[in-house]
């Protein structure tokens, strides 16, 4: 049963998507949407924000006061690659701080249209290495995102994996967007139950990231790549979302690929239910740090 809380925001949600039915909205407008949406949650005080520039990108660090500084949790926000920013996701790099005991880095990367595929990757990577470079140890970076940063953190693995870079401990995904082709079954069965998300706008928006790429091209759809030698991963995703079999089945790939994964799929939950200020978020937020702590205390202890 849905806590009174996550029932309520629930109730805002299917609210605020009906409201704008048949209404033209354009970029610059969903943008200032979801920034004024995820981006009013008030910080925690006790949380450090520094604003600073990584090779041209703009990523902010967050930390709350038990995180480590030998630790790092590259976080690579959602927003289907066209939306979403430091604003955005603030709120959740502070949650996730303070459960991992890790200082946050979000990065600001490239929008598409303007900066279409393989921006949003390039820019990733950069980051990833910009920390290594720093002095922190692959073995205490953990990397991880949500919905299309979910997919980022899959492409960014990939391009490492490719370059042949030393990988981080483990990654984090809430909801990742793994199929641009939305060809997945919840598409349809979970479609009349997800207060967010509906399969026309899912499938038209990549086109907008990948032009005439190939939708099923690994670095935009990681159910169609090798995922061989990546790390353990942790995946968390809604059972009310019509991408729930982006999870499922990048899950099978992974297992399939030896890699040990944790997967919950939450009852009554939608895409990123994190970003929301119910029980059920910070259970998973928890269960997420618990999980982030035990990989890196293994890590090092190998590294040791």
């Amino acid at each position: 049963m849905a806590s009174n809380e996550a029932i309520a925001i629930r109730k805002r949600l299917i609210e605020h998507v009906t409201s704008q039915k048949g209404k033209p909205v354009s970029l610059q407008e969903s943008r200032e949407g979801l920034d004024k949406l995820l981006g009013s949650f008030p910080l925690d005080p006790e949380v450090k924000v520094e604003k600073l520039s990584v090779e041209g990108i703009p990523v902010e660090w967050v930390a709350a006061p038990n995180a480590r500084q030998d630790a790092v949790f590259l976080y690579l926000h959602g927003g289907g690659y066209i939306v979403g920013s430091l604003n955005t996701h603030r709120d959740i790099a502070s949650k996730l701080s303070r459960a991992t005991a890790t200082r946050v880095l979000v990065i600001d990367y490239r929008l598409a249209p303007e900066n279409p595929y393989p921006a949003a990757i390039e820019d990733a990577v950069k980051a990833y290495r910009w920390v290594v470079s720093s002095g922190v140890s692959p073995e205490r970076i953990i990397i991880g995102g949500d919905s299309a940063g979910g997919g980022l953190t899959m492409a960014t693995l990939l391009s490492l994996r490719e370059a042949g870079d030393t990988l981080p401990a483990a990654a984090v995904l809430l909801s990742p967007w793994t199929d641009m082709e939305g060809t997945g079954e919840s598409m349809e069965s979970r479609a009349s139950v997800d207060p967010w998300l509906n399969p026309e706008q899912t499938r038209q928006s990549p086109v907008l990231y990948i032009g005439s790429l190939d939708p099923r091209h690994p670095h935009v759809s990681p159910i169609y790549a090798d995922l061989k030698g990546l790390p353990p991963m942790i995946v968390h995703v809604g059972n009310d979302e019509i991408l729930l079999d982006d999870s499922v089945r990048l899950v099978e790939k992974a297992r399939a690929a030896g890699i040990d994964v944790t997967f919950k799929i939450w009852e009554e939950m939608w895409h990123v239910f994190q970003q929301f200020p119910t029980p059920e978020a910070k259970q998973s937020i928890d269960e997420i740090g618990e999980y982030v702590v035990q990989k890196l205390n293994t890590s090092i202890q190998i590294e040791g």
